[in-house]
């Protein structure tokens, strides 16, 4: 599978050098425009994924192109590692003056959901085939969740590239142990934190969350999907008050979210960074929720991390959760070539980049070495506490993009964690969009 894609993004490329012979004008496009689609995707941790997918676009008199008025895209797809994505989301830049308006209903089910413990390196990586003879399948690293997300945000002009933004978010996650039959009976980390209270009682099997946010936005990008010039930053309060379950777990923290794109020779190469940063304030956030990266904006289906597509490329998914994270994702993207394909704008870049981040506010650290204290085994068995501190998670690789009317992308990208403890596989994902 993955040398029939590689072989697919080769040709790609054959094809749009060839093409870049037309020198006509970019089209202009105006009014609505359907892209229906197959969804052929590949994820490391996630693996193949298959379904179909829309997007439908509004262009309007074509004023605003290659921005759009209205973007909609439904999808329906489902993974050989055993999770299901059912999609909604709609992006409208023009329903409120001098502001815009997003919302997202996903549902994720998940039979093989990353756990990997609290607070980075002081939860030790024992490779995927720990407590089993060679070549027996393991499922120590794997969980069950279900989820339910709906969320809704807007932003209005306070002056120039200044916004105030405000938005809600209601999410249903059930969670338990792995049951498929292949690995009934197994011994799992979420188990054990189970049974030595790392994970309490009434939040084992998941619970409701409702968020309430406000905050700032300074935008003042060329464009959203494919930006080559400006900021993008956004300073976010986020209240969790625990009215629904009233388990004890309200909250409130602070996220901050910063872009830069800096054009280095034209619109042909630019250099690309992003800072983020998540803290918790005050209040306790329950275990099945700590790996949420609080967002305004979505631009990537998962909003979770640190680890996976939407964070830190290349870490183990979900490897790195505290109850305060930060990040660095910076890499050049270099557009090869333009081409017009189907009566589309096309062009092809590559991505290298580098990301970095870690824990800078742990989450129930004391209770993580009083657990493994408790555990009545061999002393150099520590699964749950390694006795290491945090430090920085570093990965690098290179991505692919193909993009069509500046606001479709495909994305190809590899890279590898730079320490074994955050993983020792090549990891890879073929998807959509840029990730920041």
């Amino acid at each position: 599978m993955k040398r029939s894609l590689v072989f697919l993004l080769l040709c790609a490329i054959t094809f749009g050098l060839a093409a870049q012979e037309n020198k006509s004008k970019e089209i202009v496009k105006k009014g609505w425009n359907f892209g229906p689609l197959p969804v052929v995707g590949w994820d490391s941790d996630l693996g193949f994924q298959y379904g179909a997918c829309v997007d439908i676009f509004n262009y309007g008199d074509g004023s605003r192109y290659p921005s759009y008025n209205y973007k909609i895209n439904l999808e329906a797809s489902t993974f050989t590692g055993g999770s299901s994505l059912f999609r909604c989301y709609g992006d409208f830049k023009t329903l409120i003056p001098n502001g815009k308006l997003f919302f997202d209903c996903t549902y994720f089910n998940s039979k093989k959901f990353d756990f990997y413990g609290y607070n980075g390196y002081a939860s030790p990586y024992l490779g995927t085939s720990y407590g089993k003879a060679e070549g027996e399948k393991s499922e120590f690293y794997w969980m069950r969740r279900n989820q339910f997300r709906l969320v809704a945000s807007m932003q209005r002009r306070i002056v120039g590239n200044l916004n105030w933004a405000a938005g809600f978010g209601y999410y249903n996650i059930y969670t338990n142990n792995v049951n498929l039959e292949d690995y009934d009976g197994q011994n799992t980390l979420y188990q054990l934190y189970r049974n030595t209270g790392l994970i309490r009682d009434n939040e084992a099997k998941g619970g409701n969350v409702l968020q309430l946010k406000a905050g700032l936005v300074y935008d003042s990008r060329d464009h959203d999907s494919d930006p080559t010039r400006g900021f993008n930053i956004e300073a976010t309060l986020v209240g969790a008050p625990d009215i629904i379950d009233q388990k004890g777990y309200s909250n409130l923290g602070f996220t901050f979210v910063g872009s830069h794109y800096v054009p280095v020779w034209k619109d042909k190469l630019t250099f690309a960074y992003r800072l983020g940063l998540q803290t918790n304030i005050c209040g306790e956030i329950p275990y099945y929720f700590i790996n949420n990266l609080n967002t305004l904006f979505f631009r990537k289906v998962y909003t979770e991390g640190l680890g996976g597509n939407a964070s830190v490329r290349g870490l183990n998914r979900n490897g790195v959760v505290g109850n305060g994270v930060a990040w660095l994702n910076a890499e050049f993207r270099w557009r090869i070539v333009n081409f017009r394909f189907i009566n589309q704008n096309w062009h092809i870049a590559l991505n290298p980049f580098f990301d970095m981040g870690g824990v800078i506010q742990p989450y129930r650290l004391d209770e993580q070495k009083a657990a493994q204290a408790s555990l009545a085994s061999n002393p150099n068995d520590n699964p749950i506490y390694s006795g290491k501190s945090e430090n920085i998670h570093a990965t690098a690789g290179c991505g692919l993009k193909i993009v069509m009317n500046r606001n479709f992308v495909i994305s190809v990208e590899f890279a590898r964690a730079l320490d074994s403890r955050d993983g020792n596989k090549l990891w890879n994902n073929i998807g959509f969009n840029y990730l920041f």
